[in-house]
């Protein structure tokens, strides 16, 4: 039968696109054509390849293709099998997403085969086919590239690539992120929404887990929203979203993971960056130094950086009476700034003492401070014989500080693809947050001095996991994966609270409270290949998890929680690949996982923050687990060199943890509660286009329907709404990212997101939009770049507008954020670098708390 020998055309559909660089001598004259080098004539790509009928045997040639540098796969590399002498393919076939192929009913005699993609060398070996299997083991290519200077330039990704289990954002071939934060650069990630206060949301929910090098951070203990203005874009390389996480993951975050990953030096030699950026809104500073010569590596970078942002807000709630009719109870006016600032420093270290063996050390560290003074205008009109109005002037300030150790031992094997890994991670987070409030009569200070109060809350989070892994094939397509996990977390918060004139200690207001959670967990994946063409992976996690709670004083209504609890938490994915050789690449996924949502201490902390007396908020430490069944069909193909992504997923979560709020004694409660039901259906579109060989565009469009209902929402503190509540509604993000390369050094991005109203148990929250446009110019040789990056240029605010409509009252609010933005950045990069292989590097990644949300003002952890 004759077969056709996969083009290279269609492998740059299904992979990283990549710059063209300037072949080696001794290429063969068969290597595919690559993408034109800007400023040459554009090539025009071979037409599929008709392949001779080869003599047929018994034999069977198999092996994996690596990246020589990274050490992960090249997907969809194409493999010839070449004649001993002479050009013209014999057999041919593509590797598969984990960059391996197989050749089958071979004649047995002397050979050669060919592995080429595009931005890679080709290479070429010499083999012996015999009646049985010959493994090559693993082949690696070498990315072709081109010296600029004392810098080695290799090929460029797309911005944006999807993968069988994930889709990556190349944040560092976004031009607009220069100078900016990861803020900056989640909010470009498709699937991944940044609202204006820096809430993250992916496909909808903020059940999501956030990691750092596929670990996660004392970085992201305190708020997820704070953390990204400590991390500059400039040191991100990609963020990586993982929609259905195998059993390999801890079972939380029904949403997903996001995981960041920051640039890290894999060369031989020296090698580092400096950079500056300048900005309205926020500005900073970067370095970056690295070391590797033979066994070693040294990794180590250090930022700092500062920012600026007034904001002012308004708020208006009126009681629902019996009769339908609505009464105005309350108005409230301000206005603020906050200034801030810290720094974010690491340091990675790298041994392989013996092939097959590696050890990894690394230490990183941040520390965030803001402070604000704000002024409210609060006019009370109800009930009559309580109306007042007052002014309160309010001064905060939060300090934060945290560390992450880690350590890793691994060890390979001769048999590819097995391994066995020890890890181990301590981390450390301390927070305070402090505020100082004077009450005055009337509009402004000038009034009389009524009340005064004081409040400081210390929050302290150790957190120190254990975990070993070991991944065992059976055969080229079956590979058992298992593992074990400890994770042992001690936080607490501590806090007083003084009030009235002569601020006096009030100890009904102050506590400490402890929390203990310790989950031991252990997983098995199996994952082979029914046929060529289909694909398995089933796998399953089981979680022990122990919560223990208390409070000093004792009260009678909060004396403690106690939670014992074992889930098992199965996990399987299907995989079908046509194998078609017009359109190689395509593929149709099927998974299906349960997933636990345990609520970290954002949630759980009772301090009450009552820095504004008519609204206060505090955590619920009654709160249980959730339970999520997630499902998910996506389907990969490629079309003229388009990549096409799209998805239909649903999320069904029982006793979900929602925000709910109430009025008691006239002041807006806003605290957790275990609701009955979240639902979510859902389809996402993503597609990477290139028009013209300079101009890349790639959007993504996510539209699903939220179904939120609480048959019997019951408080506690003593409230008296118990009604059912629910609501729902379809809701929508788009944007879309496209950059252009001019002549000399010279390029252009843009990015436009757009999100509709957001659904939530009690009311909505308005829709919201937010752009870049950026200006990059090459200096020095490419050794630096000089960037201009404008953000929501055309207003000065946008406008977070939220309705909380219950049985109680309704309540509209405007919060005016100032988001508009220009900046000027500078990198510059140095040494001198080689390519050198390396081993793959394991990391420990726990995601099994549910994070909070930022902006809410109360004590975190």
């Amino acid at each position: 039968m004759k077969r056709y020998l996969p083009i290279l055309v269609t492998s740059l559909l299904t992979a990283p696109a990549w710059a063209q660089t300037t072949p080696p001598a001794g290429t063969p004259a068969a290597r595919p054509a690559q993408p034109p080098v800007p400023g040459a004539p554009a090539t025009t790509a071979p037409k599929p390849l008709a392949v001779p009928a080869a003599p047929r045997g018994t034999g069977r040639l198999t092996g994996t293709v690596l990246d020589a540098t990274t050490k992960k796969p090249v997907e969809f590399a194409t493999v010839a099998l070449l004649p001993a002498t002479g050009s013209q393919p014999i057999d041919g076939t593509v590797c598969d997403d984990k960059g391996r192929f197989a050749l089958k009913s071979l004649a047995p005699g002397q050979y050669r085969v060919q592995i080429s993609f595009v931005g890679y060398v080709t290479r070429t070996e010499d083999v012996t086919i015999t009646d049985g299997t010959t493994e090559l083991n693993t082949l690696q290519l070498t990315s072709a590239a081109q010296k600029l200077g004392e810098v080695t330039v290799t090929g460029e990704r797309d911005v944006v690539e999807t993968k069988p289990d994930r889709i990556v954002y190349n944040a560092e071939k976004d031009i607009t992120n220069s100078g900016g934060t990861a803020a900056d650069v989640l909010r470009k990630v498709p699937l991944v929404n940044v609202d204006p206060d820096g809430n993250v949301e992916l496909r909808g929910t903020s059940n999501v887990r956030v990691l750092i090098n596929n670990k996660p951070s004392g970085i992201v203990a305190s708020s997820v929203a704070d953390a990204m203005k400590q991390i500059p874009a400039d040191q991100i390389k990609s963020v990586e979203v993982i929609t259905t996480p195998s059993a390999k993951y801890d079972a939380e975050g029904t949403g997903g993971i996001i995981n960041i990953i920051l640039k890290k030096n894999s060369m031989q030699g020296s090698n580092g960056s400096v950079g500056l950026a300048a900005g309205t809104r926020s500005s900073n500073g970067n370095a970056s130094l690295n070391y590797r010569k033979g066994k070693v590596g040294i990794n180590s970078s250090v930022s700092g950086f500062g920012f600026y942002s007034p904001n002012r807000n308004d708020l208006t709630r009126s009681l629902k009476n019996p009769d339908g009719t609505e009464t105005l109870a309350l108005q409230q006016d301000g206005d603020g700034n906050t200034l801030g600032g810290g720094g974010f420093g690491r340091l990675g270290l790298d041994y392989d003492p013996a092939q097959y063996h590696n050890l990894t050390l690394g230490l990183q560290g941040s520390m965030f401070r803001n402070s604000g003074d704000y002024q409210q205008f609060n006019n009370v009109l109800f009930p009559a014989l309580a109306a007042n109005q007052f002014t309160r002037s309010t001064d905060r300030q939060f300090r934060t500080q945290s560390y992450d150790l880690s350590g890793s031992y691994t060890r390979t094997f001769e048999q590819k693809r097995r391994e066995w890994s020890v890890l181990a991670q301590h981390t450390r987070n301390r927070n305070t947050q402090n505020y100082g409030l004077d009450q005055y009569a009337g509009r402004d200070e000038s009034g009389e001095l009524q009340y005064r109060e004081e409040s400081d809350n210390l929050a302290r989070n150790l957190e120190t996991t254990l975990q070993t892994d070991y991944a065992h094939p059976f055969s080229e397509t079956a590979l058992l994966e298992t593992g074990a996990k400890a994770i042992l977390r001690r936080v607490s918060s501590d806090y007083d609270v003084y009030d009235q004139l002569a601020l006096n200690f009030n100890p009904a207001r102050s506590n400490l409270f402890d929390y203990n959670q310790d989950v031991v967990s252990a997983y098995g994946t199996y994952g082979f290949s029914a046929s060529k063409k289909l694909s398995f992976k089933l796998g399953a996690r089981v979680e022990n998890t122990r919560v223990r709670g208390n409070f000093e004083p004792r009260q009678t209504e909060n004396s403690g929680v106690s939670q014992d609890y074992f889930n098992v938490l199965p996990n399987v994915s299907l995989s079908f690949q046509p194998n078609n050789p017009k359109k190689p690449g395509q593929s149709l996924r099927l998974a299906y996982s349960k997933r636990i949502q345990r609520p970290q201490i954002f949630y759980l902390n009772p301090f009450r923050n009552t820095s504004d007396t008519l609204n206060v908020s505090y955590g619920n430490p009654k709160l249980e687990r959730e339970l999520t069944d997630s499902y998910e069909l996506n389907y990969t193909t490629f079309i003229k060199g388009s990549v096409l992504n799209m998805s239909a997923y649903m999320r069904r979560t029982n006793n979900a943890i929602e925000s709910v709020r109430f009025i008691q004694n006239g002041i807006n409660n806003q605290t957790f509660a275990n609701i009955g039901r979240n639902a979510t259906y859902g389809v996402s579109l993503f597609s990477s286009i290139k028009p013209v060989p300079k101009w890349d565009v790639s959007g993504n469009v996510n539209v699903y329907y939220v179904s939120l209902k609480s048959p019997a929402l019951s408080l506690r503190e003593g409230a008296v709404n118990t009604a059912a509540y629910s609501n729902d509604g379809v809701m929508y993000s788009i944007n879309i990212n496209t950059s252009y390369k001019f002549e000399k050094g010279l390029s252009i991005q843009g990015y436009g997101g757009l999100n509709s109203p957001r659904v939530q148990l009690q009311g909505k929250q308005a829709a919201w939009t937010f752009y870049s446009l950026g200006l990059r110019k090459n200096l020095l040789k490419d050794k630096a770049d000089l960037t201009l990056n404008a953000d929501n240029f055309l207003q000065a605010t946008r406008n977070l507008k939220s309705t909380l409509d219950t049985e109680q009252f309704r309540q509209e609010s405007n919060n005016y954020i100032y988001l508009r933005g220009v900046r000027l950045a500078f990198n510059y990069r140095f040494g001198k670098v080689s390519t050198q292989p390396q081993k793959r590097r394991k990391g420990i990644q726990n995601d099994d708390v549910k994070q909070g949300e930022g902006g809410q003002g109360q004590g975190q952890q």
